[in-house]
């Protein structure tokens, strides 16, 4: 299961999405404790095992996914 976090960066037209490995719940976790001031780094770590931090000041969006399995296949 697979939960996807997309961050939008403030003078930045992209934003960074993360396919992480924790559940939808605690990947919103984290998201809440940085934004709420109780961290200064958004730390976060994908599938593949690279890690990314993000100074909260920089975040102005974050969107987090629901977990969901992934089909493989015609009946999908």
């Amino acid at each position: 299961m697979a939960v996807e976090v997309k961050i939008g960066i403030t003078d930045s037209p992209r934003e960074l999405t993360v396919a992480t490995s924790l559940t939808s719940d605690e990947a919103y976790a984290e998201v809440e404790a940085a934004l709420g001031g109780k961290q200064p780094l958004l730390a976060l770590v994908d599938e593949k095992g690279a890690r990314y931090l993000i100074p909260v000041t920089k975040i102005a969006y974050a969107e987090v996914g629901a977990s969901e399995n992934r089909r493989v296949g015609f009946g999908s």
